[in-house]
């Protein structure tokens, strides 16, 4: 069981008198290096030398120290928490690896004694005064020389014993097989054992019982106390200028992490999205402004109200997202607008502009707003939106200027983000459509050409052919009407299938809905199927449609146009030896989908959306084996969107098959 006192707590116990400073990580680096070059330089014969490292990291940065150390004495006792291989372990030196969750891992000690010396450090680490918190878009800023700890340092020999047995204990707590090596060490140099009556029955050490101490004998070499004190002023001016240099960086992360995220759409290619860099940049600027509440909102200048969808918020202050803000009734609003500058207000209970608004005094009321910071965002004078931060409470916040300073930068940022971000999706959203309007014109001119045309030439072959050659055998006569009379079915289908779409999309088609069952309809779309297509070229259909499915509410004859043509579709790119299935089941309880699967030619991954735009013809418009205008998907989909249902394709890839699902309303 790990032991949760601290060892600076027990020595204060033990000897009242002692009065804690507070040290810099670099001076007890100093004084650390000296008492282990105390102990290399003595004569002394098997001095003692406990070293505790909080951690096996800072243990590796002075191994080689130790190693150096163990030549000199076999009384070396090192303790540290595990990260990779730190054990217990006897090599050069003993190794005490101790629970992570012990006080020592929030320590740092070191004692030497010899027979003509004697010096120890013992400290607790505070928590730091700079903080900054860790950005995914910048480098971490090292802190570590700002680390403070509190403790004692002190060549009186009494102490040092104190000192070496409260850790000596610790160490036989973690190795007990150590215990005969360790009575060497106390007899050696006089380290009196605690009593240890009540000690295993408490986690905390007993009290050490001394003589009375002289307060003179606790003072230390004057030399030393002036270095330590010269090394302490140095490492408070460098406290100051990371404390300067944490204040710039804050600003910077926030504005690196609202262009990261404006990057990061660009980079990929995507239309970047406002709304997210709104979030970021709340985010981050509650976490700089360390505010009860931060908003930030979009708004015009002739704004009625606005809701609130983007906030920061400090654990027990309430929130306000999607409740509406008053702007043209506000008269910080009015004012923040005519002077397009900010407005702080640092105490609300003794500001004018609020007191002498009963909607102002509701507002800060209900969100218990304290101090008031209100920016604007504004791009070349166009206001875009409002950045508030809140302090709540019972204490005002003094605003400063670095952070009016701040939140300024943070809202121009905003604001250039905003214009950039909507350009970018308008942009997006142009290039899209001519892409799509392009795409639309060359498969038109393609496939009307190639569809059109060629019926209508062999059309005009065969009728020039009756009129011009009145001797024509009959079988021929017959076998040329037969021709003609199944292009200028093609070519109707083709005309047809252009209306079909045409009054879709332009919302001309009449809907009736009516009561039906699914497994009704999908027999008179195989029928259809059965008698369009000749039953030598069909590859096999089965369909497995359970009885026991509820009745659906759709227009029945677009239904079974809808069946019709996925069967068809499947029919054209499946060879006479594969197979077909149609398969249904409920979805939700609200909803059937039906699914249309064929083992057949396969839909590349990067296609499986654009099978369903017009015209769209998988092996491109001059190079077909298939025939067909490339719009019998896009009236499905047309079809389905009608009764607000979902439409869409599966594959494995090219030659794997593909799978169509649709889904139909149930009746309520």
């Amino acid at each position: 069981m790990s032991n949760l006192t601290s060892v600076l707590s027990d020595l204060l116990v033990a000897v009242p008198q002692l009065r804690p400073q507070v040290y810099f990580k670099a001076s007890l680096t100093a004084l650390s290096h000296a008492m282990e070059d105390q102990v290399l330089a003595s004569t002394s014969d098997q001095p003692l030398l406990i070293a505790s490292f909080q951690r096996e990291r800072f243990y590796r940065q002075e191994a080689h120290r130790y190693k150096r150390l163990a030549r000199q004495t076999n009384q070396v006792y090192v303790l540290a928490a595990p990260e990779t291989d730190f054990t217990n372990a006897s090599e050069y030196y003993e190794t005490i690896a101790f629970d992570p969750t012990e006080s020592l891992s929030q320590e740092w000690h070191l004692v030497a004694i010899g027979q003509n010396y004697s010096t120890c450090l013992i400290c607790r680490e505070r928590p730091s005064i700079v903080q900054i918190k860790p950005s995914p878009h910048l480098p971490a800023v090292d802190m570590d020389p700002t680390r403070q700890f509190e403790g004692i340092w002190t060549s009186e020999r009494q102490i040092s014993c104190i000192a070496a047995e409260l850790l000596l204990q610790r160490i036989l707590h973690y190795r007990p097989e150590l215990a005969p090596k360790i009575e060497l060490a106390r007899d050696r140099f006089g380290i009196f054992p605690q009593r240890r009556s009540s000690a295993k029955k408490s986690k905390t050490a007993a009290p050490i019982t001394l003589p009375s101490l002289d307060p003179a004998a606790i003072d230390t070499n004057p030399f030393v106390q002036r270095l330590v004190t010269y090394l302490q002023a140095g490492q408070y001016k460098l406290l100051k200028a990371y404390r300067s240099i944490a204040a710039q960086e804050r600003k910077e992360r926030l504005i690196n992490s609202i262009t990261a995220a404006i990057r990061k759409g660009s980079a990929t290619g995507l239309p970047l999205h406002p709304q997210e860099i709104l979030k970021v940049a709340v985010r981050e600027l509650g976490i700089a402004l360390a505010a009860c509440r931060c908003l930030i909102y979009r708004a015009q200048a002739n704004d009625d109200r606005v809701a609130i969808a983007h906030e920061y918020l400090q654990p027990g202050v309430s929130s306000v997202v999607g409740k509406v803000m008053p702007l043209q009734k506000n008269p910080l609003f009015q004012e923040m607008t005519c002077q397009q500058g900010s407005i702080c207000i640092v105490d609300t209970q003794t500001d004018t502009r609020v007191t002498d608004s009963p909607l102002l005094q509701q507002l800060v009321k209900q969100l218990d707003i304290r101090s008031w910071l209100l920016m604007p965002v504004l791009y070349q004078g166009k206001l875009l939106g409002i950045v508030e931060s809140h302090y709540c409470g019972s204490q005002p916040h003094q605003w400063t200027a670095d952070e009016t300073s701040l939140v300024e930068a943070i809202a121009t940022q905003v604001g250039a983000a905003l214009i950039q971000a909507e350009a970018y999706a308008n942009l997006e959203d142009l290039n899209q459509q001519l892409e799509a309007l392009d795409r639309t014109r060359s498969n038109l001119i393609a496939i009307t050409g190639h569809e059109l045309r060629t019926p209508l030439s062999t059309i005009q072959v065969c009728l020039e052919s009756l009129a011009t050659e009145p001797d024509m055998p009959l079988e021929l006569r017959q076998v040329m009407l037969s021709t003609a009379l199944a292009d200028s079915e093609r070519m109707r289908k083709l005309v047809q299938d252009f209306l079909t779409l045409s009054n879709l999309e332009s919302g001309r088609v009449e809907w009736h809905p009516e009561t039906l069952l699914l497994d009704e309809c999908v027999e008179l779309a195989l029928s259809r199927i059965r008698i369009r297509s000749n039953p030598d070229d069909l590859p096999q259909i089965v369909s497995t449609i359970p009885v026991q499915l509820p009745p659906i509410r759709v227009d029945g004859d677009w239904l079974v146009e809808l069946i019709a043509k996925l069967l068809d579709n499947a029919c054209k790119f499946t060879p006479p030896t594969g197979q077909i299935a149609i398969a249904a089941r409920t979805n939700g309880g609200t909803t059937l989908e039906v699914t249309v699967s064929d083992t057949g030619r396969g839909i590349e991954p990067n296609r499986l959306e654009i099978v369903f735009d017009r015209f769209y013809q998988e092996e491109g418009a001059l190079r077909r084996t298939a025939g067909g205008t490339g719009l019998g998907l896009a009236i499905c989909r047309q079809i389905v969107n009608s009764w607000n249902g979902k439409i869409w394709a599966e594959s494995a890839g090219k030659d794997k098959g593909s799978t169509f699902h649709f889904t139909i309303p149930t009746v309520e």
